[in-house]
């Protein structure tokens, strides 16, 4: 487990990360969502160990991580450019990660190049942004490390690839209990994969929830009550976290569990009535509204 307790940097006059606290549980796959310059590149160089905290700490499973090896160990960190050395290949690559991570499956490696179609000879900086991007979390994959540290990690994939990397931490996660953590500003890219998401918003955490405990807990509905009395009804009571109408028609986002929610418009006359699912970006639209603040704007462009 990865415990970020009132973490905080700063780089000169400017505050990059403002006394985060997260906690990342093992084998679940960590969304860290936010603008550029929110400060989620730096929270993971942090964690990784690259950067030391002005305040607060970083544990991971109970060691800190700044200066103790057997935390470290247990990381590995991709950044949004990734580092390789001046002219090597990515037999070079593997060669120093077999060193330095004693966990490095080498024969996966050499396997998934071949399946990605990377040519292992080739120089590296002869390779696109994506090429790039694929060796690099190919690389991090078979590290054999318990947590891999994303930095936008999608960003320059075309939709073929993202699927397939997708797909491979799903794979890692169950056989092996890999646990991902993934920053990015785009909140569609991890929507189908994350269990749990936060939301970083000017070096500050605006939002970090379950992504199961939220989908359970806040309801989408529409309906057409037979009379006011009966919508006065339904809603007495209820936490209406938005409400649209269009004619008759009502579209309520409301917080409370399904079967709950259902049973309260069972109870009253309506003409049409629908529970619809929310997708994550509803979910997050919802959420922020609620504390003052319009997603779409921060990370949806």
């Amino acid at each position: 487990m990865i415990e970020i307790k009132e973490l905080s940097k700063s780089f000169g006059d400017i505050l990059a990360v403002d006394r985060v606290s997260v906690t990342v549980k093992e084998n679940t796959l960590f969304g860290l969502i936010g603008t550029n310059g929110a400060g989620k590149s730096t929270v993971l160089r942090m964690v990784a160990g690259v950067l030391k905290a002005d305040g607060g700490t970083v544990t991971v499973d109970g060691i800190p991580v700044f200066d103790h090896v057997e935390a470290k160990e247990k990381i590995f960190f991709i950044a949004d450019e990734p580092y390789f050395f001046a002219n090597a290949n990515a037999v070079e690559m593997e060669k120093y990660f077999s060193t330095v991570y004693a966990g490095f499956r080498r024969e996966d490696f050499y396997t998934y190049l071949e399946n990605f179609g990377l040519d292992k000879r080739r120089k590296i900086n002869t390779f696109s942004k994506g090429m790039k991007k694929q060796l690099a979390l190919l690389c991090g994959i078979c590290s054999g490390t318990e947590y891999l540290l994303c930095d936008e990690t999608f960003d320059g994939l075309d939709p073929v690839m993202r699927q397939g990397i997708k797909s491979i931490f799903a794979n890692e996660m169950e056989s092996r209990g890999l646990t991902p953590v993934i920053a990015s500003h785009n909140l569609r890219e991890l929507e189908d994969i994350c269990d749990h998401v936060g939301l970083l918003h000017k070096g500050g955490v605006l939002l970090s929830k379950d992504l199961e405990d939220m989908k359970c807990n806040i309801q989408k509905i529409q309906c057409v009550f037979r009379t006011s009395e009966d919508a006065g009804k339904a809603l007495e009571g209820m936490e209406v976290m938005k409400r649209e109408e269009r004619g008759s028609l009502h579209t309520l986002t409301v917080r409370g569990g399904r079967e709950e929610t259902i049973a309260r418009f069972a109870a009253v006359d309506t003409v049409f009535f629908e529970a619809l699912p929310l997708s994550l970006e509803e979910i997050f639209i919802s959420e922020t509204e609620v504390v003052g603040y319009d997603v779409k704007k921060l990370i949806l462009g």
